[in-house]
């Protein structure tokens, strides 16, 4: 007689403090900037096992192992391929089209070569995740349909965003186990069309600023000083760039919000489906209080604020877990043992910063 399973939610837990993660981030800073730039890979090593290894799933925790030898490689080539374009550009531009061209079309190889690394260098409970997207899958989502995005004024960009995160989801694994990625073009059309409303409300508020201040420049120009102009066209500049702030600390969030839950709500590893749960006003919050302390600090309070973005974007997420998560395991380590444990390729490597 088969036993019933009931389906558990497993939130996802963050434990990283930013105390602790200042002192990280600060040696981090001042080596980098002693090595000028050098020691960023081992920065990146550093930064990404404190929170990889603060972050738990049913009471057990992730692991990051990649060797920051790779990512230096990765990035001398990202920093060789920018030094390339702008140098030809300014030698000459017709050269610096070509130079161009040349990095968009390698980019999405290296995109490719990135997720395998960043996956195959991830682990839970002692099992590593993968990446099987092909190369010419990466064209297709990052070159194509961005391109088509563009070519169509932005029409089409829900459609490009939709197969990017198809093709970073779809194509990952942890252990033997896919994952799989189930939202359709039409519910990032629904996000981007609220979004598209929301910056031509942005671009109307701003029209009818400077139709006030223009106004009152036509009406009062004539008997006002020229301080006084000088001082409203400043207060003019001035909103203009606190409306713009404040689009940048709604609309950001909001967006944020809606395509962390639309994401990942639609996103399952075998049987098991996740959920996000995240909500804009909270990351508003998150967001001003950010800002404001970032601002405060003089960019010193940028470790906390990480932290604090983190933690509640990880422990708004779970696993819906439809059977046992401790037998799902220890099948994927079975399978792995079988298989033999995969090799990364001695050519992958990372250029994410």
């Amino acid at each position: 007689m088969s036993q019933t399973f009931n389906t558990q939610t497993l939130p996802f837990q963050f434990s990283g403090k930013g105390g602790e993660y200042f002192r990280i981030w600060i040696v981090n800073l001042a080596l980098t900037i002693l090595t000028l730039g050098i020691y960023s890979a081992w920065a990146k090593v550093r930064r990404l096992q404190y929170f990889y290894r603060n972050t738990s799933l049913a009471n057990h925790g992730f692991d990051y192992h990649g060797d920051p030898k790779a990512i230096l490689k990765g990035r001398l080539i990202g920093v060789a391929l920018l030094v390339l374009y702008y140098a030809s550009e300014s030698f000459d531009p017709t050269l610096g089209l070509v130079a161009f061209a040349v990095l968009m079309l390698v980019m999405p190889w290296l995109v490719q070569r990135s997720l395998r690394f960043k996956l195959h260098n991830s682990s839970y409970r002692g099992l590593r995740f993968g990446f099987d997207g092909t190369v010419g899958d990466a064209y297709k989502a990052f070159l194509l349909w961005p391109v088509i995005g563009y070519f169509t004024l932005g029409l089409l960009a829900a459609v490009a965003h939709q197969r990017i995160k198809a093709y970073q989801h779809g194509n990952s694994r942890y252990g033997s186990e896919g994952f799989s990625f189930n939202v359709r073009e039409g519910k990032f059309f629904g996000i981007y069309f609220k979004l598209l409303g929301m910056v031509i409300l942005l671009i109307i508020a701003v029209a009818l600023l400077a139709g006030v201040f223009g106004g009152m420049a036509a009406v009062f120009g004539g008997g006002m000083s020229e301080e006084r102009k000088i001082a409203a066209i400043g207060i003019a500049i001035a909103a203009a760039i606190g409306i713009y702030l404040a689009a940048f600390l709604l609309i950001g969030p909001w967006f944020a919000a809606r395509i962390q839950n639309l994401v990942w709500s639609g996103t399952s590893l075998g049987p098991h489906i996740f959920s996000s749960n995240v909500r804009a006003r909270d990351l508003f919050w998150i967001y001003l209080t950010n800002f404001i302390g970032i601002l405060l600090t003089l960019g010193l309070f940028k470790p906390f604020a990480d932290i604090r973005l983190a933690k509640y974007r990880l422990e708004h997420m779970a696993l819906n877990a439809q059977s046992s998560l401790d037998e799902f395991l220890a099948g994927q380590q079975q399978s792995i043992s079988a298989m033999g444990e995969e090799t990364a390729d001695v050519f992958d490597f990372d250029i994410a910063f």
